[in-house]
């Protein structure tokens, strides 16, 4: 493993981590605490991976701001209470762990916080494999390439030699814009027609074809 790309970035959130569904709900949740229209389940995975404010112009349209911040209270008010009870999808820690052992440097482009996204590596286990992260409260937020170019730029790597995965358009688009290869996961946030339509390297059902694919050519 790791032979033909230097680096391999992953998304986190419907990637790695099984959490597309818990951040619709608390999406939901924290837009009816404030008396707000909550978005409907289709809404609310379409935004997933982008920045807040992307994510709440786009989910709540009608919503001015100046209540964003609020929305976001509520929001980690209600994942903050329930993250503990989050999983990888299953086969990804010894993933992520064979690929590191391999050779490969690692990433995560991720529209969570700073904040989030440490408590999560912490949380799995996985905070010791990856060599560079980024964030959306960092970089531009996803389809801009600011988050892989700037992941390559610390690790000396270039696009032909990196490979992102991501689970929703936002990660393909980015991947794209940043001129590197892409795979695509089914199983996260966004349909699979969504992400075949964005014509990825290769687009995955579940986490063991991933695997299986990583391992002949990854």
């Amino acid at each position: 493993m790791g032979r033909n790309y230097r680096l391999i970035v992953f998304d986190w959130d419907g990637t790695l981590l099984d959490s597309a569904g818990a951040i619709v709900a608390c999406m939901q949740a924290a837009a009816a605490d404030l008396g707000i229209t909550p978005p409907d389940d289709g809404t609310a995975r379409r935004v997933i991976g982008l920045g807040l404010h992307d994510a709440l112009s786009k989910a709540m349209p009608g919503v001015p701001e100046s209540e964003y911040r609020r929305v976001a209270e509520r929001y980690r008010h209600h994942y903050l209470s329930q993250d503990h009870e989050l999983s990888l999808f299953p086969g990804a820690h010894e993933l992520v762990a064979e690929l590191s052992a391999a050779g490969c440097l690692l990433g995560v482009a991720t529209g969570k916080s700073r904040l989030g996204l440490n408590r999560a590596l912490d949380a799995s286990g996985l905070k010791a494999y990856f060599h560079a992260t980024r964030c959306a409260d960092e970089c531009s937020s996803k389809p801009a390439p600011d988050m892989l170019l700037e992941i390559m730029d610390e690790l000396g790597t270039m696009p032909e030699q990196t490979l992102m995965i991501g689970d929703t358009t936002h990660d393909l688009q980015m991947a794209k814009n940043a001129r590197v290869d892409v795979l695509g996961v089914g199983y996260g946030a966004h349909p699979r027609e969504a992400l075949e339509a964005e014509r990825p390297l290769g687009l995955f059902d579940d986490f063991s074809q991933l695997t299986e694919w990583l391992r002949r050519h990854g």
